[in-house]
Formats: structure tokens, C-alpha cells, sequence
């Protein structure tokens, strides 16, 4: 019988964001490709240094045991194949139980991410990030030189969410960015018990609402989520309803009203930030690893 990844929480991440690739990458960019496989070839047993999202990665396969595998952590790279042997090779030094991967030599991955069945896709290629928020997969532009995660929840993997065009859908920021304040406030005071529509990020909530529940018998990892938005009342109603409608619970909401979300980030500690507005990523990034969701009417496409 095939091997299948439907039982798991799919995470689909490229060297860049899980190593810290960006000297070598230098090479890459300038398409100098034989010289990039041959550093990486030569270095093949000098193991990378952590990239940004390492304890998340790390904390997620910590919910693996020999009695469940709940999480699969998939490489997908623009790396050529043999360049992919100094990514596994790291992953293995690095204790990471990183088993499969895709390596398509400087082309499109995200093609990919169907056939994984992935709940998220981690990368420092923004167009790579579209491409696969445009297929129906969250996706996020790892900030490569944010600050990395703290170490004071070893058992907790935590991840915070912005709100609009995130986890839910862009309807309200589309209001707020046509008429102002007031009229954004009118219209979500007026649907307050209408629910939102789905976000990029909702299937990656209900999959980490689902290890949880899976998890909670073993004690041994949990999982930690947060609302981070820039809300605040009366609009914060309408949010709160939204997912007591879906059946999915955050541990922490956060109704900012435009304070930065930074300070407040740095409070929570998360592993990892979803944002769609540049600004707040920036000012997360400062603080916490954070990752650009280049979704809804703050992100046209370029050109």
C-alpha cells in the first residue's frame, strides 16, 4: 500500500527559510549556477546554520512519537539535486527528521504543494508565495533577517495570525480602504453575527487545532495560537464570531486598534507571524520570526 500524508499536518518549506542559505544564495542570484553547486558540494558536510523558522520546524516534529507521526516537514527548493544533499545533510545534523523532498534546479515548486496536500508553504521567493496563495495554499515570505524565536516555551510550538486577509477573508479591509474608519466600523458593527469569509490561513488553523486534539492525550507538545489584529471594538465582535462559527479557538486575541503590533508580539514569543500588511511584518521581524502573506487588496500583483 502507497505511502499517504492525508493523516498529517504537511508543511512544505525551502532551504532558505528552515537554513541559513543567504551567502550561498548571493551565488545563485547571480546565475552562476555551477559555482553554486560546487560551494554546496564542497560544503556538503558543513552544516548550515539555523535559518528562521528552525524552532518551528523543530517544535512541530516534536509532536512526532513512535506511536504517531502527526507532522511531515517536506523541502521544497528551487535547489538542484545535488545541491540538495548538503539540505539533508544538514537536517541530519541538525537532529531533524526531514525525509522527502522536491528539487527543481531553479524552477517554479509550487506545483508541488497539490500533491503534498501541504496546510503551509515556507519561502524566501515571494513569487514562488503568490503563485501558491494564488493555487489556494498558505503561503508566507519568510523574512530571512528577522529576529529569531526565543527558547522559554520548549513545549509549546506558538503561532499568531493577523486577522483580515489572513485568516479571514479581505471584505473588511477592502471597506476600511474605500471609506475610512467610520465606515469600517459601520459595516462591522452592522454584520456582527455574519461571519467572514475564509482566509489564506484558515486551513493551517484547523490543522493545528486538529494536532492539538490529536495531541492532547501524550501532554508532551502543545500547540499555542494568538489573533494579533489591528481591530478593536465594536469590530472585534465580528472576528471573535467568525471562528466560534468555524469551531476553531485561538489561546490569545489581540485587538490592537493600529497600536504596532511589534511590543506585543515580543510579549507572546510566537515561533512564527503571519501578516499581510508590509508594515507590520517589519515590525514584527524586529522582534519575532515573521513571515509577509501577500494576499487580499494590500498585495496587487506587481507591475
Amino acid at each position: 500500500m502507497a505511502a499517504t500524508l492525508s493523516d498529517k499536518l504537511v508543511v512544505a518549506i525551502s532551504s532558505r527559510a528552515l537554513f541559513d542559505f543567504e551567502e550561498e544564495n548571493h551565488l545563485f542570484e547571480a546565475g552562476d549556477e555551477a559555482a553554486y553547486m560546487r560551494y554546496q558540494l564542497e560544503h556538503v558536510h558543513a552544516p548550515a546554520r539555523p535559518g528562521i523558522a528552525d524552532a518551528l520546524v523543530r517544535k512541530l516534529l516534536a509532536f512526532n512519537t513512535s506511536q504517531a507521526q502527526r507532522v511531515e516537514v517536506v523541502m521544497l527548493s528551487r535547489n538542484d539535486p545535488a545541491s540538495g544533499l548538503r539540505v539533508f545533510a544538514s537536517a541530519q545534523a541538525a537532529g531533524m527528521a526531514i525525509e522527502r523532498g522536491v528539487f527543481t534546479r531553479g524552477r517554479n515548486p509550487f506545483a508541488y504543494l497539490r500533491p503534498l496536500g501541504a496546510h503551509l508553504f515556507l519561502s524566501a521567493n515571494e513569487a514562488d508565495v503568490r503563485q501558491a496563495l494564488a493555487e489556494g495554499f498558505p503561503a508566507a515570505r519568510v523574512m530571512t533577517d528577522a529576529t529569531p524565536a526565543g527558547d522559554r516555551y520548549p513545549h509549546e510550538v506558538r503561532i499568531a495570525f493577523d486577522g483580515d486577509a489572513v485568516l479571514f477573508s479581505d471584505e473588511a479591509e477592502r471597506v476600511y480602504q474605500a471609506g475610512g474608519l467610520q465606515q469600517f466600523l459601520a459595516h462591522e458593527q452592522a454584520l456582527a453575527t455574519t461571519p467572514l469569509g475564509s482566509g489564506p490561513f484558515r486551513p493551517l488553523l484547523a490543522a493545528l487545532h486538529r494536532l492539538q486534539q490529536q495531541a492532547q492525550a501524550s501532554q508532551t507538545m502543545r500547540v499555542r495560537t494568538a489573533l494579533v489584529t489591528a481591530r478593536s471594538a465594536p469590530a472585534h465582535e465580528r472576528a471573535v464570531r467568525t471562528l466560534l462559527q468555524w469551531g476553531i479557538t485561538v489561546d490569545e486575541a489581540m485587538f490592537l486598534g493600529g497600536l504596532e503590533k511589534g511590543p506585543f508580539l515580543r510579549a507572546f514569543e510566537p515561533d512564527f507571524f503571519f501578516d499581510d500588511q508590509s508594515g507590520h511584518v517589519q515590525s514584527a521581524a524586529a522582534h519575532v520570526p515573521a513571515g509577509h502573506v501577500a494576499s487580499g487588496v494590500s498585495n496587487p500583483e506587481p507591475g
